[in-house]
């Protein structure tokens, strides 16, 4: 415990509190190593006892504990340390663990992954990676299941898909371990289920995050959606790709990199309405050629090749913001993706209907309790409190930190810093001593590949095209005289042990190649480096030129490099050592760390929304499925939309009665009866009434045994239906309201206020739909004796 006092005084006394739980469990240490293996593993099944008569989690966690300790010891041979404990605590406390690099996460969840497993209801590892995933629970599997509890893995590394019996099993597991973005769309596909035996989730119970600032910060700025059906393809991508070609950044168009926002300029219009032969292309008959120019527009100015995305076997593939790997079965919605294909001129891919969308935020905090881990939280603490209700705890290494963390060296331009760099990496590597290259992007890290290949140094390349061996590359680069060359974060999750030799020569030097958008990603790099007390360096190399500065630094920086780049030598770099530089960099790392949290927090203001809606469509989903749906009852939906359609018209006609009959209610209508007042509003709902009980009276006589069934499954479909078009009619709102700042209206107030009105269009037209699907559909038996429904 001697270097708690390095800590901030509120962690510091978090941590004694902490300890004191510490202690008991090393009390007990004693007495859970004189058991046998059956005793210790009857452990599980007294627990279980003991929280049905009516104890906590909190009141066993110190026996619960002390027995995970002894199992871990007896099956993996590791015994956790007390900073790992102390870990485990604030984990099974429902906050965020910061614990540095190297300090055996993996052990640490244990702990907490068997006291939450013992109630049955499941307890949840997410991490970033199916490689992580599958890792941790085949090393970890072995002591859960010697303590009797199931074990479940929700990915699989060959991306086979896993279908819905196996995932049943998977989720009534007691542990799960898996990926954030498989337990994302597993959540959302599970709630379009068609039928109760479809779906295979509990109620989320408890999960811990690992890598927790990348999954819920850096992840968080993209929702999560399920893409469906189809829209009818557009021809207007290559002609609008075309035209914005033709356009000049400051003259014909405004970028705003920081806002993410393009528009054309007065002389940008002009220019369109002479290339597309128009008079006035902002005019409503044009919506859907403006809407194209402007994403034609984004896919220039806003995403570039190698950094946000790349092309592999000719697909836009996107990349994941925080490490460079590619983000598997993902596409950029409302036209965007298309946009971008026509822009590196390879196949269109379908514009697909977005059926369900999710943001992370909303998805986790479904959880009954949420913890996380990572080894860079504290930078945001602020936001986990704010979003997450989750305090980050710093815990103590077991060993002191022995990694010297170098001021910057910074340069005007970028080939003086790419020299700079390169010289230090050949210096360094004719010692022996290994180095990790960390850059920015894909483009920056294939940069310095080509560069280190033509100076005869050789190394390996890990970015987004050869993922698949990131673990091994990473885990090999602490050999010696390696050098590998690698994308932000990559490896996370990955301990580089030191070679035989390296410590001697100084351990791992992380080179930097750039300060990344916010501090928690330069304090992950420099963590590859100085695990359990191993010996190592980082420093960072930074030119005027970098993202950082160009985007979120100051205007006096951008007048600096203007002014000094000619006067620079690239071969003799001259580093740049006033305080302001180092200060600039400061502050801008500030304003994008920012901009990156107003963009979530944005992001999470449009979900407000959905979540309202998707939670009642949720609800009422899963009480049909129970039977015991009130909100959509068959009797009160068919009175509803009666009423609905009688009161939409002051005055009613027999031709407005029997259009209505042929559209809603039946195809065989032939006429009225004698006597029969179309105007007269009871006697028409009154014959509509019995019109639907008489369809529904021999619906039920043909398909006696499967009658609920067949109603159940009407509405259903009508409820769906409806929630897919108001999905993507948000989603596609969400894209226009943004186009509304430049006009001075608040595009979140313009969005609440259109979704509210959706969403009573949304209700009436479920009733619509279900009382067509309950009248028009065809029901009948196949040859196997089986229900079909042909709906209209």
């Amino acid at each position: 415990m001697s270097n708690i006092k390095d800590y901030f005084t509120l962690d510091f006394y978090r941590l004694k509190k902490i300890q004191k739980t510490v202690d008991k469990i090393n009390d007990l240490a004693d007495e859970m190593a004189s058991l046998s293996d059956h005793d210790l593993q009857h452990k599980t099944v007294e627990f279980r006892k003991r929280l049905k008569n009516g104890e906590t989690l909190d009141s066993l966690l110190p026996e619960a504990y002390a027995v995970v300790r002894e199992a871990d010891k007896r099956v993996l041979g590791k015994f956790p340390y007390d900073v790992q404990v102390m870990g485990a605590i604030v984990l099974h406390q429902g906050n965020l663990a910061e614990m540095k690099t190297g300090e055996g996460k993996t052990l640490t969840a244990t702990m907490p992954l068997y006291l939450n497993g013992l109630t049955g209801d499941g307890a949840i590892l997410v991490t970033t990676n199916a490689y992580l995933a599958c890792r941790d629970a085949e090393e970890m599997r072995p002591v859960y299941t010697f303590l009797g509890l199931t074990v479940g893995i929700g990915v699989r590394e060959d991306e086979k898909k896993i279908e819905i019996p196996e995932k049943k099993r998977i989720y009534a597991s007691d542990i799960i371990y898996t990926t954030n973005a498989v337990l994302g769309f597993d959540y959302l596909i599970d709630n379009l289920a068609p039928h109760k035996s479809k779906k295979y989730m509990r109620d989320l119970n408890y999960v811990i995050v690992d890598e927790a600032d990348s999954v819920l910060l850096d992840s968080a700025q993209t929702p999560l959606v399920i893409s469906g059906a189809p829209r009818v393809q557009s021809n207007l991508y290559e002609i609008s790709n075309q035209f914005v070609t033709t356009l000049v950044e400051d003259e014909d168009y405004y970028v705003n990199q920081e806002q993410k926002e393009v528009w054309l300029r007065q002389k940008g219009m002009d220019a369109a309405e002479s290339f597309f032969a128009l008079h006035d292309i902002y005019n409503v008959t044009h919506f859907e050629l403006v809407r194209h120019v402007n994403l034609a527009l984004r896919a220039h100015t806003l995403f570039t090749l190698g950094k946000e995305y790349v092309v592999e076997s000719g697909k836009v593939q996107l990349l994941d913001q925080t490490n460079g790997r590619i983000l598997e079965s993902t596409k950029l919605q409302g036209g965007q993706h298309q946009a971008i294909e026509a822009k590196e001129n390879v196949k269109i891919s379908p514009e697909m209907r977005a059926m369900a969308s999710i943001t992370y935020q909303n998805l986790f905090l479904l959880f009954r309790k949420l913890a996380g881990m990572t080894g860079t939280g504290k930078p945001a603490e602020e936001e986990f409190i704010e979003i997450y209700n989750m305090e980050v705890i710093r815990i103590p290494t077991n060993k002191p930190v022995q990694r010297k963390d170098l001021p910057d060296k910074i340069f005007t331009t970028l080939p003086e810093k790419v020299n700079a760099c390169v010289q230090e990496i050949k210096r360094i590597h004719q010692t022996g001593q290994p180095i990790l290259v960390v850059s920015g992007s894909v483009r920056m890290s294939e940069l310095f590949s080509e560069i280190l290949l033509m100076e005869g140094v050789p190394h390996s390349l890990l970015n987004a095209y050869n993922a698949a061996k990131e673990a091994q590359m990473i885990s090999e680069a602490g050999r010696l005289h390696a050098v590998t060359v690698a994308t932000n974060m990559a490896g996370r999750g990955t301990d580089i042990k030191l070679a035989e030799g390296v410590r001697e020569l100084g351990g791992l030097a992380v080179i930097g190649t750039e300060r990344m958008l916010n501090e928690r990603m330069d304090l992950q790099m420099r963590g590859r480096s100085g695990r359990q007390g191993d010996p190592g360096f980082s420093e960072f190399y930074v030119s005027l030129e970098d993202e950082l500065l160009t985007q979120y630094g100051a205007s006096w920086i951008e007048s600096y490099f203007k002014k000094h780049q000619d006067s620079v030598d690239e071969f003799r770099p001259k580093e740049l050592q006033q305080n302001r530089f180092k200060t600039a960099i400061t502050k801008a790392q500030a304003a994008s760390e920012s901009s990156g949290k107003e963009s979530r927090t944005t992001i999470v203001q449009y979900d407000e929304s959905v979540k309202i809606q998707r939670n009642f469509i949720y609800q009422e989903r899963n009480r049909v499925l129970n039977g015991s749906s009130e909100g959509f009852d068959v009797q009160q939906i068919i009175e509803d939309a009666l009423t609905d359609f009688i009161d939409s018209h002051e005055e009613l006609t027999p031709f407005i009665v029997e259009r209505y009959i042929f559209d809603h209610l039946s195809y065989e209508f032939t006429a009225f009866p004698d006597g029969f007042d179309a105007t007269d509003k009871a006697a028409v709902k009154a014959y509509l009434w019995e019109l639907i009980k008489e369809e529904q009276d021999r619906k039920e006589k043909l398909i006696t045994k499967d009658f609920e069934t067949f109603r159940q499954t009407a509405v259903l479909k009508a409820i769906d239906e409806s929630w897919i078009e108001e999905v993507d009619y948000l989603q596609q709102l969400r894209i226009v309201v943004q186009g509304r700042q430049s006009a001075q209206r608040n595009p979140v107030y313009e969005y609440h206020t259109e979704a509210i009105q959706s969403y009573k269009r949304m209700k009436r037209d479920i009733k619509y739909l279900a009382l067509q699907y309950l009248m028009l559909s065809d029901v009948s038996y196949n040859k196997k004796n089986k229900l079909e429904i042909h709906f209209v």
